[in-house]
């Protein structure tokens, strides 16, 4: 009886729920575990690959946008995407990524030319605005040329045609004519009866 004491006893250091250790709460100036990352990123899912903490595509290839690397790896390929993401700053890195994004894009869908043929369409889509707009102002330098010719016939015109002050005497003479005496309009008397006094003598 006395050696089965020892082995039934209970042990008030592992088993007592009174230990202040066992319910004591975690201090507060511990630093919280570091957040875990259930879904690695869209180029790690894809190679199938474990995605590490610092994982220099996750940044720029999320896993809600899986056919952004997809594009991106069926042309450049993975090793390369991170060899160039490695080889600039954090800060060009969203920039080169698009780039990659679109060129690849742009491989897809013209396989011959590419990003180079999309390139020559824009510059060409530039030169034709450029003629529309040369045309354009070349039209309106014409006008403007028009006008002020046709402004300057107008002053010429202007400057030689008469004077108000002339061009009124002129118009009151044409609507009130000189008058004319009462006498001159009609013959006196005199002259016309010795005008006519020959001839009642001769018929007589």
């Amino acid at each position: 009886m006395a050696c089965s004491d020892p082995t039934t006893a209970p042990n008030p250091t592992t088993t007592s729920p009174s230990s202040p250790h066992s319910l004591s709460p975690p201090s507060s100036s511990t630093p919280p575990p570091p957040t875990i990352v259930l879904s690695p990123c869209a180029a790690c899912k894809i190679l199938r690959r474990r995605c590490a903490e610092k994982c220099v595509l996750a940044p720029y290839f999320p896993p809600t946008d899986p056919a952004k690397f997809t594009t991106a790896h069926r042309v450049f390929g993975a090793s390369n995407i991170i060899k160039f993401l490695q080889e600039l700053p954090e800060y060009q890195r969203a920039d080169a990524v698009s780039s990659m994004v679109y060129e690849a894009q742009a491989r897809i869908r013209d396989p011959v030319y590419g990003c180079t043929g999309a390139i020559c369409q824009l510059q060409k889509q530039v030169s034709e605005l450029q003629a529309q707009l040369a045309k354009a102002q070349a039209e309106l330098v014409n006008m403007q040329c028009q006008q002020a010719n046709l402004i300057a016939i107008i002053c010429m015109e202007m400057s030689e045609s008469p004077q108000p002050s002339s061009f009124q005497q002129s118009l009151d003479s044409f609507i009130s004519p000189p008058s004319y005496q009462s006498g001159s309009c009609f013959l006196d008397d005199n002259i016309t009866g010795a005008a006519w006094e020959p001839l009642w003598t001769s018929s007589l």
